[in-house]
């Protein structure tokens, strides 16, 4: 029964056990119907019926092969979208998939996945690897009771708070705690939806990832896709590009700054009397709302500072502004935070632990690249992002919140420092939460539960 129930879908099974699965929605009217029926509508004025007349007559497949593959008609492949399950990839391999601006789709939190049984990634398949990856899990999960005590006695429920949404946050923060005590090679599941075109386009770049986990992937997903579509996911590949890519991805992909300062502005590229003209726009802009497209032509501003992996994985939902995908390295410690917020013969514990796992790292003797997967999500990256305001008014109201993981809090809260002396007297005004390192228990609501 459940192999009947997979045959409909494009399956590959990948390298590392887990699974690519193109959905089949079982549409009449396929994702390669509905873009030609798009792109006949731009040329004709036949009207729609007439178009379903074609399509039923001679079926999509020529006009995709033709026009979207053949001549390279590219837009068409912006009228029709696709979604693609991916499970038991690294959270290096998700963030790689999310690293595109127009990508679309879910990740399983931190929050909510049992690490007592997640596969970890072992790029070595040794017992040196797999030993490292297990004590990460072993610490993780032995922290996890003593951290929740230690939460309850920082933040006793009052009585007007509800016993199961108390106890619910209680253990939300303890797993925002414990988190970084997750090695990046932890899998996880991911939904990812885009059109046609950008699914292609990405593929381009990803089946080059200096990680064979993510070659892997883009292989196999794009093996999937020309299962389903094969007429749009046959283009041809050019020497000089499938080159110019590589070099790319292999040489300067990873962002990597050693000598990172805590938080720093990088470039302040707005020009003033542009912006004048949006100076209503910005004082009239009531909360939970955002300012317009346009204000993006007044240029960028960017920022670059020091964040943990596993927080840099929130901000980089941000797909509005442009982020440097930071290489997981040692070089910048372990965030503080985590470790402030044990107890302290906890933190103790922690921290000869830590140094443990460090020297066991570096005598894998791999690369920088494969050391991430063994690599803790609670060490300090170097974090570049640059956006117009519109973009970035957005991402500071939204993570400089109560419900927001405070080591990003912390730094969103020195970008809303930099913008306010920057852009107040241009009229930019800002609703912010006047709390936002305030402990709520209405965190334990944040939630997507079957009733």
């Amino acid at each position: 029964m459940e192999n009947d129930i997979f045959a409909k879908h494009a399956t590959r099974e990948l390298s590392s056990g887990g699974l690519v699965l193109a959905l089949n929605t079982e549409a009449k009217i396929d994702a390669q119907a509905e873009a030609m029926l798009q792109a006949l509508h731009s040329r004709s004025i036949g009207g729609i019926k007439s178009h379903l007349k074609i399509l039923e007559e001679k079926g999509a497949e020529n006009f995709m092969e033709k026009f979207y593959v053949g001549y390279g008609h590219k837009s068409i492949g912006d009228c029709g979208s696709v979604t693609v399950f991916v499970e038991n990839l690294s959270l290096l391999g998700a963030k790689a998939i999310q690293d595109w601006r127009l990508y679309s789709g879910q990740e399983a939190s931190t929050r909510y996945v049992d690490f007592s049984k997640q596969k970890f990634l072992d790029p070595t398949g040794t017992k040196e690897g797999e030993e490292i990856l297990e004590n990460w899990r072993k610490f993780y999960l032995e922290a996890q009771t003593p951290v929740q005590e230690h939460l309850k006695k920082q933040f006793p429920r009052k009585e007007s708070e509800d016993q199961k949404i108390y106890d619910k946050a209680i253990i939300a923060r303890a797993f925002d705690t414990t988190r970084c005590f997750l090695p990046a090679g932890a899998t996880t599941n991911i939904s990812w939806r885009m059109n046609l075109r950008q699914l292609a386009d990405e593929l381009m770049m990803l089946r080059h990832h200096p990680l064979e986990e993510v070659q892997d992937i883009a292989e196999k997903t794009e093996d999937a896709l020309k299962e389903m579509y094969p007429q749009s996911f046959g283009h041809k590949r050019y020497p000089e590009t499938e080159q110019y890519n590589e070099f790319w991805m292999k040489n300067e992909y990873y962002y990597q700054n050693d000598n990172c300062k805590d938080f720093s502005l990088l470039h302040d590229n707005v020009d003033r009397k542009m912006l004048a003209l949006y100076k209503d726009a910005m004082l009239k802009r009531p909360a939970k709302t955002e300012l317009p497209m346009a204000i993006a032509e007044c240029g960028i501003v960017g920022f670059e500072f020091l964040l943990d992996f596993g927080s840099f994985r929130d901000i980089q939902r941000h797909r509005a502004t442009v982020q440097r995908m930071p290489l997981l390295t040692r070089t910048h410690g372990f965030n503080d935070w985590y470790l402030n917020s044990l107890p302290i013969d906890l933190k103790i514990k922690a921290q000869e632990f830590i140094m443990l796992q460090e020297k066991a790292i570096e005598k894998l003797g791999v690369s920088k690249e494969i050391e991430q997967y063994y690599t803790a999500i609670g060490y300090n990256v170097a974090c570049r992002v640059s956006g117009d305001l519109k973009a970035l008014t957005y991402l500071i109201e939204l993570r400089s919140t109560r419900y927001v993981h405070p080591t990003l809090v912390a730094q969103t809260l020195k970008m809303i420092d930099i913008l306010k002396n920057l852009f107040e007297k241009d009229g930019l005004v800002l609703h912010l939460d006047s709390e936002p390192n305030m402990f709520d228990v209405r965190r334990g609501q944040q939630d997507i539960t079957e009733k």
